[in-house]
């Protein structure tokens, strides 16, 4: 996973073959993988001004994920 600058975020990975994300949150250390993520919305992540502004808009509650 990669290392991101982020206050909400520590580290987050796509996998294109399965299509699914990975993010580690800061505050809890917690991992999550969230499923049928399209790269587009993963890329766009990356590239965002505030990668927690735009995960919380655009992916959280938006696909189906679970703790791992």
């Amino acid at each position: 996973m990669a290392y991101v600058q982020s206050t909400a975020l520590e580290q987050v990975s796509y996998d294109r073959d399965a299509h699914t994300l990975l993010a580690t949150f800061r505050d809890s250390g917690r991992t999550y993988i969230y499923d049928d993520v399209p790269e587009e919305i993963y890329d766009a992540l990356l590239f965002s001004d505030s990668l927690g502004a735009y995960f919380n808009a655009h992916i959280r509650n938006r696909f189906a994920h679970r703790e791992i």
